[in-house]
């Protein structure tokens, strides 16, 4: 049985915590905050409930796989884009409902949505057997399973603990192809659509990444898949009890907690860690230490090496986060859970947010609203509205524009496109890339840790083995990357090696039947 120590209580590190104390190794986790969950969070206020994390679920499977009950509910329409020009096009979980959709939108390209949703299902299946399955240059810990297409709660095909070995097999031509290798998402987009609104429809998909779409790799065409093959999802409640769960199921698996603890350095010599020293001077022994904290900080404080900090500098960092969270009075009728206004120039945006770092002058805003699907997040007769605008990850005081004054710029394009709040706001609070920093202790406030500045970055990402044996690194800023499915694929990753580096643990008799 190894000593496990977990630095940090965010999912990745919940996942991976959990898994090993299953597996009869002494687990511990350290949060700086007073609960877990990490980005997986809300903001409350006089009766009403906003998410500050994420605020849909795809594949819930890779949860209710590791027996975290949760209750769920589909959302029929995923999402609704509104577009400069005034049109609008809503997706569902039924890929033909979408590819009708798109017709109707631009008349002739719902044959050439079907043949993008088709590529990205084979780019799924390829990532699935390999990126997903393990460190990209180290061994198979997660054995290859079908992740689209699965109701929640089913079995994924082969045994879920199954103990895998072997080397992470070599992509093979197909699956090199099925990423499209070398071609960046705009150009993947160009090669479907004709019409520049699907086209800005496919380069959204960088901003689940944090990263520019003219720069970021083809292969995060790949989400679609998952969105039409699982279903988006909505945790009742707010997607934070997911966190509430899984924190219930590592007390029940004999995970000892500390909050409101900060861990000041992890103990190592030149070949091995030895264990972590709390900001107070407690040295805490530990076999194995997983950090769930940004990789930055990682090599920049805790175990300082100048080297690997350079190597993630160079990556660049992913993009921040404005949220706008408004307490609106009354209801608006045809409102769904979520949507998304695009701004009128994409390039120009992006080109604000990673060249010019300022916020956009004219931005895309995501809109996530979910008193249409639950009624506990707002009081009778009003609505919480979670408004997210991508920013420059950094110093908001640099900004051309305060955030207060950059917030009544937000309100505006949104007034001219459709939502005019005027006259409806019982109050208006602002999240900035500082307080994501602060609270997180994330490198300037990116989302995402490092950005996928050009095609090849993913596999560039720090990887989840550290310098030193038995220490691990999991979360959005390393190896798959951040969103909810990626970190708790991260998490069982880590497991994986976890169990392969220190392989005389054995099961605990009650966990035998898992």
């Amino acid at each position: 049985m190894a000593e496990v120590i977990v630095v940090g209580g965010g999912v990745g590190g919940m996942v991976a915590a959990l898994l090993l104390a299953r597996d009869g190794h002494d687990v511990r986790i350290y949060e700086r905050l007073p609960r877990l969950g990490g980005k997986l969070a809300e903001h409350r206020r006089d009766g009403f409930t906003f998410s500050i994390g994420p605020s849909l679920l795809t594949l819930p499977g890779l949860f209710l796989d590791l027996g975290v009950p949760l209750d769920l509910v589909e959302l029929d329409e995923l999402c609704r884009y509104r577009f400069a020009d005034g049109s609008t096009l809503s997706t569902c979980r039924d890929p033909e409902r979408t590819a009708e959709a798109v017709d109707r939108l631009a008349p002739g390209e719902g044959r050439n949505w079907r043949a993008f949703h088709r590529w990205a299902e084979r780019c799924l299946d390829a990532s699935t057997r390999t990126f997903f399955a393990g460190p990209p240059s180290g061994p198979v810990v997660e054995p290859p399973f079908r992740l689209a297409g699965r109701r929640p709660g089913e079995r994924p095909v082969g045994p879920a603990d199954e103990q895998p070995s072997g080397p992470l097999p070599r992509p093979r031509l197909g699956d090199l192809l099925a990423v499209a290798p070398g071609r960046t998402l705009h150009a993947l987009a160009g090669r479907f659509f004709r019409d520049a609104r699907l086209r800005q429809y496919v380069d959204r998909y960088a901003t689940y990444a944090g990263s520019n779409p003219y720069r970021a790799p083809a292969a995060l065409g790949c989400v679609p898949a998952i969105e039409h093959g699982d279903g988006g999802w909505y945790v009742r409640g707010g997607l934070p009890r997911l966190a509430d769960a899984l924190a219930a199921a590592l007390d029940k698996a004999g995970v000892e907690i500390r909050l409101e603890t900060e861990i000041a350095e992890v103990v190592a010599d030149g070949e091995r860690v030895g264990g972590v020293r709390t900001v107070l001077g407690e040295v805490v022994r530990a076999d194995v230490v997983i950090v769930n904290a940004d990789a930055a900080s990682l090599y920049g404080r805790l175990l300082p090496d100048r080297a690997r900090l350079r190597r993630i500098a160079r990556l660049g960092l992913s993009s921040s986060a404005f949220l706008m969270l408004a307490a609106v009075e009354g209801r608006t009728e045809g409102l769904p859970h979520h949507s998304v206004v695009f701004s009128a120039d994409y390039r120009r945006e992006f080109g604000d947010i990673f060249h010019r770092r300022r916020p956009p002058e004219d931005p895309t805003v995501y809109i996530g609203c979910p008193a249409v699907t639950d009624a506990t997040q707002a009081p009778a007769g009003a609505e919480s509205w979670s408004m997210l605008v991508n920013v420059p990850a950094g110093d908001p005081g640099r900004w051309p524009t305060p955030p207060e004054a950059y917030a009544e710029l937000v309100l505006d394009r949104l007034a001219r496109r459709g939502h005019d709040l005027s006259g409806r706001l019982r109050f208006l609070d602002l999240l900035t890339p500082a307080d994501l920093r602060d609270r997180y202790g994330a490198w300037g406030g990116a989302i995402y840790g490092g950005a996928y500045g050009d095609p090849f970055a993913p596999f560039r990402r720090p990887g989840n083995r550290g310098p030193r044996r038995g220490l691990y690194l999991v979360g959005g800023s390393a190896h798959p990357g951040g969103g909810l499915p990626l970190v708790a694929m991260g998490g069982r990753i880590v497991a994986g090696l976890v169990r392969r580096d220190f392989p005389r643990s054995r099961r605990r008799p009650e966990e035998a039947g898992r």
